[in-house]
């Protein structure tokens, strides 16, 4: 496992450049389908990405209480499916103030855990840094994109 400092130094990183991109839109770019070929803008990478963290923040604090049950691989892609919609029609601030506030959760959750296990660390890095890393190129190439016109 990787150290806390370590990977709570190269999630915040992460973060900042994927706060960084995102800001880089205008709203109207943020809105523009694109992104991925099945019609999503840079305002819904952003819902996926605070809804995961959200769910990280949960997972975490059910690994806390002694009640954590892993997610079954099936699971996953209903669950992305369910988040989409339910954030398609959110404003693009509050998707902004929504991951925020998940990433934060996340993080507190995250310090509240005594002993972080390795389960503990696979969610912080799967809703996180790696996650991030996954999005972010394309979001910086969309930018690029939609900035050249």
């Amino acid at each position: 496992m990787v150290t806390d400092a370590s990977m709570l130094a190269e999630e915040d990183r992460l973060w900042t450049s994927l706060r960084s991109t995102i800001e880089g839109f205008q709203p109207d770019q943020a809105l523009m389908p694109g992104y991925f070929d099945e019609g999503w803008t840079a305002k819904d990478a952003l819902a996926h990405i605070g809804t995961w963290l959200a769910e990280a923040g949960v997972a975490l604090e059910q690994i806390r209480g002694g009640t954590y049950v892993e997610l079954q691989t099936d699971q996953l892609d209903e669950m992305n499916e369910r988040f989409l919609d339910a954030m398609r029609d959110v404003p693009l601030a509050d998707v902004k103030a929504q991951a925020t506030a998940a990433r934060a959760r996340m993080l507190h959750a995250w310090t509240e855990l005594r002993k972080p296990g390795d389960v503990a660390a696979d969610w912080i890095r799967k809703a996180g840094p790696d996650h991030y890393e996954e999005h972010l190129p394309r979001l910086q190439e969309w930018l690029r994109e939609l900035e050249a016109g």
